[in-house]
Formats: structure tokens, C-alpha cells, sequence
């Protein structure tokens, strides 16, 4: 044998012989000299006893002020300010309110009120983002930019503007003059949503709602709406919201208590001359109730709605 492929053959390792030896537990073997550490989503003891305390102070603090306004209302007017939980419970409040007070009055003006502006801000909202998401005509850049900047507005800058506005039209003390304040409100917000809501959908759709003979009307209604049922579910409760919970308006534009709607209504409880908090809070629980159920009944859309349009597809 030559000296050359003698020594090639002794020095040359065998692939077998040199594999990395698998270390006990069947694991990957790792990399020589190198010591495994705590994995990047992996948190010490102090970290994750932190972050448990931080998330239970939050929920305390977000869950004691509506735990606190219901224990109130089944208190008795003298024991109102006391800290102690209910010791002698009653129902007082519930009937006062229900029965000698104008609240049903009240309720039914802010159902008349928020239905309108909940059915009318869904649609002009979802026809708004669709038409921009879609067509392209003149004066679609204006349009978007009004909607955008009546955002940057703060609501208590606007109350005298729109007061003089509807007294000009004759529109103080009629739930016409709530609605279009509100939509004014609910509409720029829900119509830049909606718009990104579309743009996630594909438009093939559309083009094969065209070539089935569907207008652009009727793709829209037919094959766009059914599949943004989220984004709906997310304009319908925030324009509920807006119109349910809002008090500036409601307190500026209607007088006298057959025309107050709840939000206003509720502050006949509680002002520089009455201090009736039994009352105000047995109410405050009243209106919470229907904000719940919608709440419950859109929730499981509310959050894919609400990120639809982060990522466009």
C-alpha cells in the first residue's frame, strides 16, 4: 500500500464513530460547549408573580365601582354612605324609580332614539365604507378626510354649534335632533371601520356578483353584507353605545322631563338640589341591564370585527 493512502486512511474520521452522542432522555443532543438557558417565552418566579398581581389589581379596580353601585341600590336611604355590605335589604329604590318617577318615560324616549340611530348608522356607515372601498369617483379623498377630521373634534366644543344649528331647524326637544347629532358622531368612526372591513373581503366577489347579472347594489346587499357580519356586530353596539350612554347632548337639547331621554333623566337624581343617590343608583343598574344583553348577544363578533382591517389580505 502506498505511505500517502496509508495515512489518509488513518487520519481520516469515521462518520460513525464521531456522531454526537445523544445525551440521556432521548433529547436533541446540543451544541458542545454550549449551556441551555431559560427559553424566550419562559418568565422567573418574580416576573409571573408581578404580572398575576398587576392583572388582579386591574380587575378589582374595573369590577368594585359597578359591584359597589349595585350593592348601593339595595340599600336604604339612610345607609347610602355606609361601607358596610347590605345589612338591611329592600327594594325601595327599584320602586321609587319604577313607579313614581318619569324613567319609563325616559326609557322609552332613549329606545326610540337608539334604535333609529342604531338602524340608520349601520346602514349609511356599511353603503359609506363599501362605496369608498370599492369605486373610485370624484371627490372620494375630500369624503375621507371630512370623515377623519370630525374625529379630532372633542363632543363638548361641538354642543354649541350644533345648539344654535338645532334651533335654527326647530329640532330641540324632538328625538330627531339626538338622532342626527348622534349619527354625526357614530358615522365618520364606523364608516372608516367598515371601509377596512371590505377591503379584507376579496373582490373577485364582486365581479362574480356582476357576471351573474347583481348590480352593484345588489352584490353589495346579497354577497358583500352577509359575509361582514362582524363589522356590523362592532358599528351596530358602538353606535348603540354612543346613543344610549352619551349625557352632553341629551342634557343640552332636551328640557323638561316628558323629553328627557335616560342619560339626561338620570341627572334629576342627583343635582345642586336633590341628592338622591338610592334612586340614581337603582336606575344606573336599570340601564345597564340592556347595554349588557347587547353586549353579550354581539360579543363573539365584537373582536374580529374590531381587527378585520388591521391586516389587509
Amino acid at each position: 500500500m502506498n505511505t500517502t493512502e496509508t495515512t489518509t486512511a488513518t487520519t481520516t474520521p469515521d462518520p460513525a464513530t464521531t456522531a454526537p452522542v445523544p445525551p440521556a432522555g432521548g433529547g436533541r443532543p446540543g451544541r458542545p460547549g454550549r449551556v441551555r438557558g431559560r427559553g424566550r417565552g419562559e418568565r422567573g418566579p418574580l416576573a409571573s408573580v408581578a404580572l398575576h398581581a398587576g392583572l388582579l389589581t386591574a380587575a378589582v379596580a374595573a369590577v368594585f365601582p359597578p359591584f359597589w353601585l349595585l350593592v348601593t341600590s339595595f340599600k336604604p336611604k339612610t345607609e347610602t354612605f355606609t361601607t358596610s355590605l347590605v345589612q338591611n335589604f329592600t327594594l325601595e329604590n327599584y320602586t321609587h324609580v319604577l313607579g313614581e318617577t318619569y324613567f319609563l318615560t325616559w326609557f322609552w324616549n332613549s329606545v326610540v332614539v337608539v334604535a333609529v340611530t342604531t338602524l340608520l348608522g349601520v346602514f349609511i356607515s356599511a353603503t359609506t365604507g363599501y362605496a369608498v372601498s370599492r369605486f373610485r369617483f370624484p371627490g372620494m379623498r375630500p369624503l375621507m378626510w371630512t370623515l377623519l377630521i370630525t374625529q379630532m373634534f372633542p363632543m363638548a366644543i361641538l354642543i354649541v354649534p350644533l345648539y344654535n344649528l338645532m334651533a335654527q331647524l326647530g329640532l330641540l326637544n324632538q328625538p330627531v335632533g339626538l338622532i342626527i347629532t348622534y349619527l354625526t358622531i357614530a358615522v365618520p368612526f364606523c364608516a372608516w371601520m367598515m371601509k377596512g372591513f371590505f377591503d379584507t373581503i376579496p373582490v373577485s366577489i364582486d365581479e362574480s356578483g356582476r357576471v351573474d347579472g347583481l348590480n352593484p347594489f345588489g352584490t353589495f346587499w346579497r354577497l358583500i353584507l352577509p359575509l361582514a357580519k362582524p363589522g356590523l356586530a362592532v358599528t351596530g353596539f358602538y353606535s348603540f353605545v354612543t346613543a344610549w350612554a352619551e349625557v352632553a347632548y341629551a342634557s343640552a337639547f332636551m328640557t323638561g322631563e316628558e323629553n328627557l331621554t335616560l342619560a339626561g333623566g338620570l341627572q334629576t337624581f342627583v343635582n345642586q338640589y336633590v341628592g338622591d343617590w338610592g334612586s340614581m343608583t337603582a336606575a344606573a343598574v336599570i340601564i345597564a341591564v340592556p347595554a349588557a344583553i347587547v353586549f353579550g348577544i354581539a360579543q363573539r363578533h365584537l373582536v374580529a370585527g374590531l381587527t378585520s382591517g388591521a391586516v389587509k389580505s
